[in-house]
């Protein structure tokens, strides 16, 4: 079974109620019935109901089965807009800025994920990544022992010497630059979270750079490996070693003569990129290169399920990342 089938069917089992704040999207639109035929999840659509039911009539879709809730409406709203001046006050936010802003989808959709009014937000069809980003950081914030929130890739390629059975996690590949050691190593313990909620394998990290145990004397190497040592006092249980290359990572025989004395070397199917540019380059160049299959990013670190969408997005897309959204809900 595919690692998207898989995803579908683990949604099944549930009743996670994930909230679409892009009610008027007709992309949204269009994948709320395919969720619901399949059993994914139960759906909220925010928006204007009349503008949000003209289009759907436009397009031919069903909405039956669906929540639509106008956020300038709501009967939650005076509740919400309370909560978020309690949250924001501190950086100077008024009662009336508060109302104002709750009164947005994309802070609303939060703010009914932070008070258990739904269980994800997915967003991000007609959002750039900043705005949906924002909204889950000012509203539901950061994991507990997480100070920041990352981008991870399930990639699955046709070779199945490596990593799992073909299929590795990849992360950070879409959100912070440049990590600190600490943020790195976050990443890392994050990356390792998300392989096995939802990849349901055991994780063996790999925390990459140009220098494999120490082959090469640098700052960045050193930020490497004190994020390897940070990441293993964060979480004591979870199998990780480095500074490694790509290719001691990845394949045993490299591994013997590069790093002898590590168990993960050789055997990562968790490979973590010291910033930015080396995690977007690598997942890019595997997904062209050698034809993988390259899901997300899922965004991770975060307390509660958000993803977010390409603006490129398919129909399909959406209904995918919802399912892996009630996935990393059931998980929490």
């Amino acid at each position: 079974m595919s690692f998207i089938k898989r995803m579908h069917a683990q949604a099944r089992d549930g009743k996670e109620k994930i909230v679409l704040p892009e009610g008027t999207e007709p992309r949204m639109i269009k994948a709320v019935p395919l969720i619901i035929e399949k059993g994914i999840a139960e759906v909220v659509l925010l928006g204007d109901k009349q503008e949000v039911q003209d289009i759907a009539l436009e397009h031919g879709v069903d909405l039956s089965g669906a929540e639509i809730i106008n956020p300038v409406k709501s009967d939650k709203l005076e509740e919400y807009a309370q909560v978020y001046y309690k949250l924001r006050k501190h950086k100077g936010i008024t009662k009336e800025e508060a109302q104002e802003k709750i009164k947005e989808p994309l802070y609303f959709g939060a703010m009914m994920v932070k008070q258990e009014d739904a269980d994800g937000q997915v967003a991000g069809a007609a959002n750039p990544t900043g705005n949906v980003l924002r909204s889950a950081i000012k509203i539901i914030g950061t994991a507990e022992g997480i100070s920041v929130i990352s981008g991870a890739f399930v990639m699955i390629v046709q070779d199945k010497d490596f990593g799992d059975d073909g299929l590795l996690l990849f992360g950070d590949c879409a959100v912070n630059p440049n990590p600190d050691t600490n943020q790195l190593a976050e990443i890392a313990v994050s990356t390792a979270k998300t392989a096995q909620d939802l990849a349901n394998i055991d994780p063996k990290v790999g925390m990459l750079s140009f220098s494999t145990n120490g082959s090469a004397q640098h700052d960045l190497v050193n930020k490497v490996q004190e994020a390897t040592d940070k990441a293993q006092e964060i979480n004591p249980d979870l199998k990780i070693d480095g500074e490694m290359q790509s290719d001691a990572a990845l394949v045993p025989k490299v591994a013997d003569k590069k790093y002898p004395e590590s168990e993960i070397a050789g055997n990562a199917n968790v490979l973590v990129f010291p910033d930015l540019q080396a995690g977007n380059i690598g997942y890019k160049l595997v997904q062209r290169l050698a034809g993988a299959e390259a899901i997300g990013p899922i965004l991770q670190g975060v307390a509660k399920p958000v993803n977010d969408l390409s603006r490129g997005c398919n129909v399909q897309d959406i209904v995918n990342v919802v399912a892996i959204t009630v996935v990393q809900a059931q998980n929490c």
